[in-house]
């Protein structure tokens, strides 16, 4: 059986991992019956979001780079089809595997089948119901024309049913990104909170923890169009951290290069530069993000995988969202993630809430470390 993978962005590179460690694993059971090839895309090529990703998960080198590089929805969704059609071609795969919503699975999916070469989504049946977002369009299409629908949660697997999906086209695997969190949890426990804060440092942060003495913290991601591209509402959030968050905890945000670049256009990135307890640190690996989630008091985020993670670890979450194709993790659900949007009100209610929560991990139904197994198996199986 020959398998084509493929990864574009940063998300792909976390659940690729223990995918890849299933696949090694079989081969030394039955003789390498399973050819393997992983292809990036190259959506995303600055270090942090794929070497070192790469390096830090064990996945190794890639044996095709497709380097599309950055651009419109449209010219990589574009770009990606092209080349990898080439790939296909060459390599006349049976299966092409894809994971997660990003540009680069609606791109190979539709090659996949245009192609009629068998296609298998992991991470199905997500739904935020906002049609509005790039991510819920190439969630709904490579749902409707894939093969094999492998599901993180019953409720992803509820959705497809009532899209009117055959049954025996879908599958409950459990959520793979949680077996990469479990293989990686002991190595990043491992890690110094201050090692973390001085190698990720930037814009006099450094300095600033000489000053600081961080035992309890707030960590906060943001990079979503809805937060950070208009003024009035990323202005909105920057007071509320600047007036209300920092004075009762020390915030470490973990700045995204789209929202650095807003801020300086909206004239705030000074003014965020200056606050003594607000450390800016660039972009982190997965395992240095994954060690402040461990510790962090609140995790502010727009992140889908944050949520995910601070539910499995028991960090409360507030996440900067109107909606969630992961209802899994709200705290309606037993998870730890509520949704506040970006309103205000919200979320100052929501975040002295929890500061005084203790940590309650939770673990969703095969949410147990072994969902790249069973992803695997369904493939081998699946007639």
């Amino acid at each position: 059986m020959k398998i084509i993978s493929v990864v574009g962005a940063r998300p792909n590179f976390m659940k690729i991992a223990p995918f890849i460690r299933a696949v090694n694993a079989h081969n030394e059971l039955t003789g390498n019956s399973i050819e393997h090839c992983l292809v990036h895309t190259g959506q995303h090529y600055d270090d942090c979001m794929s070497r070192a990703f790469f390096r830090q998960l064990e996945i190794p080198e890639a044996d095709i780079n497709l380097g599309v590089g950055s651009g419109t929805h449209a010219e990589q969704v574009g770009h990606t089809m092209i080349e990898f059609e080439k790939i296909l071609w060459q390599k006349r795969p049976d299966w092409v595997v894809v994971l997660g919503d990003v540009n680069a699975i609606l791109a190979c999916s539709i090659t996949a089948k245009k192609e009629q070469i068998l296609c298998c989504h992991i991470e199905a049946g997500l739904r935020s119901g906002d049609i509005t977002m790039p991510e819920e369009i190439n969630r709904l299409v490579t749902d409707r024309i894939s093969d094999l629908l492998l599901t993180p949660d019953l409720i992803s697997y509820k959705n497809l049913i009532k899209e009117g999906t055959p049954e025996h086209k879908i599958r409950f695997t459990g959520n793979i990104m949680i077996d990469t969190l479990e293989n990686n949890r002991s190595k990043a426990a491992k890690l110094r909170i201050e090692d973390i804060l001085k190698d990720y440092s930037r814009n006099g942060s450094l300095e600033k923890l000489n000053d600081l003495s961080i035992s309890d913290f707030a960590v906060m991601t943001l990079h979503r169009p809805c937060n950070v591209d208009n003024k009035k509402v990323l202005e909105s959030i920057v007071r509320f951290v600047i007036d209300e968050v920092i004075k009762e905890i020390p915030l470490v945000w973990t700045i995204h290069p789209r929202t650095r670049k807003m801020l300086g256009n909206f004239g705030l990135l000074d003014e965020v530069i200056s606050q003594k307890k607000l450390l800016l640190l660039e972009p982190l690996c997965y395992l240095e993000m994954l060690r402040l989630n461990m510790d962090s008091k609140v995790i502010l985020t727009d992140s889908g995988g944050l949520q995910e993670e601070c539910t499995i670890l028991g960090t409360p979450c507030l996440t900067l969202r109107c909606n969630t194709e992961r209802p899994v993790t709200l705290i309606e659900y037993g998870g730890a993630s509520v949704l506040v949007g970006n309103n205000i009100e919200l979320i100052r209610k929501e975040f002295h809430s929890a500061l005084n929560k203790q940590r309650t991990p939770a673990r969703p139904e095969l949410w147990d470390g072994h969902t790249a197994e069973r992803c695997l198996k369904a493939i081998i199986e699946f007639k």
